[in-house]
């Protein structure tokens, strides 16, 4: 855990150097699709600017290359065939740098899968000055008790999400602030190493520096979200190709996250095996004619199914939209219950607001906005983006929330554990005072 903090602030440095250089690459590496934009920031007069609240930094770069390939080699999110993903990933930061006409040395990636794990902790000070200092803050989240989350795992996210000084709870930032006793909630997402370290070795391979990593549920939710809904309160569903992820918002912070390891390509195999036609025609069919509710017209509907195996009468099949219909819907319906599995793990259901917001390339099938409420029980809506300058046009719908939200992350990062100077011997906080505690206990 020592060496991923340190890890972690080396990437924070990089990528202040890169936006000082005022270029900056955004990878999203998924299932179906590796997405790749390139940004250029335009100096400090717009990064030292007033922003809009979680939106902050939205003005202050613009994308200049975009390219998207298929994905090989990537399955539930996370990497199987490395030299596959490595020859994608080359492809899509290739073609986006071709087209901003620049060169590109660091990038900033995002992945979905892991098996990330959601630990709410806290921890509390007394402030050494009347004035809650920089070293207090970073005192305060040293003293957080981190549990034991097991030897094969990493911790991704560490961020703050309420600081209470004295009687006073609900802060963002108390820096400057006058008080004695300082306490902080924090939320912690771990995933797996040997995840992280293959997207790590994947993207060196690429001669690409990492100056960033994200947990696909968080950008997601960056993006897809309003204002309103990360601060009132609401869930973000980012349905992809190999998993399907969930954050829930509240304070404009992340408190949950959780991944459902079925996604938007288990439906077309399934159409490929029901219809028995290759995994190419499947994928067409179901984005042209895939839909979730039946009407009396879709028993009329005709679609070719044709293959070229030679064989006359299998090469001129149709099947009726109906059909079709039967087989998309139960897979999704699979994924609406894992969902809930999930909201329900978490209690979302104690939430003073319980909007559900449905993004990611799955989620764009038809009648998915009525059969969703019906499962999850709540308001739902299908999230798009929230543009950013220079966006182009393919890349404005709901595939694309996750880079676009790693974009507004790279520009307004949120404060995380590694932002502040922890002393190496008080981080991990657990290893050491939990056995002294334990000596002292028990002997």
């Amino acid at each position: 855990m020592t060496d991923l903090y340190e890890a972690q602030r080396a990437m924070r440095n990089m990528r202040k150097a890169a936006l000082q250089r005022g270029v900056i690459a955004i990878l999203d590496v998924g299932s179906s699709k590796i997405a790749c934009l390139v940004l250029r920031f335009d100096g400090e007069r717009f990064m030292g600017g007033d922003g809009v609240g979680a939106l902050a930094g939205q003005s202050s770069f613009r994308v200049i290359g975009a390219a998207t390939t298929r994905s090989r080699g990537v399955r539930f999110g996370e990497i199987e065939a490395m030299a596959e993903t490595e020859r994608a990933i080359r492809t899509a930061v290739q073609a986006a740098q071709k087209m901003a006409q620049t060169r590109v040395d660091h990038v900033i990636a995002c992945f979905s899968g892991g098996s990330p794990r959601s630990y709410g902790i806290a921890g509390q000070v007394e402030v050494e000055y009347d004035t809650v200092s920089e070293q207090d803050v970073a005192r305060v989240l040293a003293s957080s008790d981190v549990p034991d989350y097991g030897n094969h795992r990493d911790v991704l996210h560490a961020q703050p999400v309420n600081f209470q000084l004295d009687h006073r709870s609900g802060l963002k930032d108390p820096r400057g602030q006058i008080g004695q006793n300082l306490a902080v909630d924090m939320h912690m997402l771990t995933v797996d190493t040997a995840t992280i370290q293959n997207l790590l070795y994947c993207i060196k391979r690429c001669d690409l520096e990492v100056a960033g990593l994200a947990s696909g549920a968080y950008v997601s939710g960056i993006s897809a979200l309003v204002e309103d809904e990360q601060e009132l309160g609401a869930a973000c569903i980012d349905m992809g190709g190999g998993a399907t992820d969930v954050s829930i918002f509240m304070k404009k912070h992340m408190i949950y996250a959780d991944s459902v390891r079925i996604g938007g390509d288990h439906v077309t195999s399934d159409i490929a095996m029901g219809l028995q036609i290759p995994l190419a025609t499947a994928e067409r069919i179901k984005t042209f004619y895939g839909g979730i509710v039946a009407t009396g017209m879709d028993d009329r509907e005709m679609i070719e199914v044709g293959s070229d195996c030679g064989d006359w009468e299998k090469d001129r099949r149709t099947v009726s939209r109906a059909e079709l219909i039967g087989i998309i819907r139960p897979r999704v319906e699979e994924i609406l219950e894992g969902v809930r599995e999930c909201l329900d793990a978490a209690g979302f259901e104690h939430m003073p607001s319980q909007q559900i917001v449905l993004t990611g390339g799955a989620s764009q099938i038809p009648g998915l906005d009525s059969l969703a409420p019906k499962i999850l029980g709540q308001n739902v809506r299908i999230g798009r983006p929230l543009r950013v300058q220079g966006l182009p046009q393919a890349a404005t719908g709901a595939a694309f929330a996750s880079a676009v939200g790693l974009c507004l992350f790279a520009a307004n990062p949120q404060d995380e554990w590694w932002d502040f100077e922890i002393p190496a011997e008080r981080y991990p906080a657990r290893s050491l005072k939990r056995a002294v505690r334990w000596f002292k206990d028990n002997w």
